[in-house]
């Protein structure tokens, strides 16, 4: 049976490769050594989250648990406005929106669907301006590259490939495919 992975981990991949092992090691000590700057900034935003202590709608979810049998992942989603049918991944800063961040949104959305939810839009909001970016749900063409990234995640073998160790190594282009 097969493992499965947590969404937030595939935008962590993405981010670094190496920050999953250094996560893994020192999961139980100080986590600015495995955690870059974006990353704790980040963290710090999803406070609200865990805490459930933000400004939300009645009948909105927040911070439930979801999962996919069929793409083994499972995650918590940040918010979903029943009244708007909307899925909103909440970020601290957003310059741009990287694949990571898209495939992390993409499988939050798929675990969803597969639970029965009922989702006509996405979004991610940025907690810094307090502005909402809504993103075009996935069709065929964005799940295929979702699940040919899980099974490249699944398959990575640090030892036999080459990547680099960056504290900060965004998606170049567009193409999420390691060296």
């Amino acid at each position: 049976m097969e493992d499965f992975i947590p969404t937030s981990m595939l935008n962590d991949f993405i981010f670094c490769p190496y920050s999953i092992y250094l996560h893994n090691v020192y999961m139980e000590t100080d986590e600015s050594q495995y955690h870059a700057t974006p990353q704790i900034k980040g963290k710090t935003a999803h406070t609200s989250i865990d805490n459930k202590n933000f400004a939300k709608s009645k009948g909105d979810l927040v911070g439930l648990s979801v999962c996919s049998n069929i793409l083994n992942i499972y995650g918590k989603i940040d918010l979903y406005r029943f009244s708007t049918k909307t899925l909103v991944e909440r970020k601290f800063q957003i310059n741009r929106i990287f694949k990571g961040q898209m495939f992390q949104l993409w499988a939050q959305y798929y675990c969803m669907v597969e639970m029965g939810y009922l989702i006509d839009n996405l979004a991610f909001y940025e907690t810094s301006t307090n502005k909402t970016k809504p993103i075009p749900l996935p069709g065929d063409t964005e799940k295929a590259e979702l699940i040919s990234f899980i099974d490249y995640f699944r398959s990575f073998d640090p030892g036999k490939t080459s990547f680099d160790v960056n504290h900060y190594c965004p998606v170049k282009n567009g193409n999420w495919s390691l060296k």
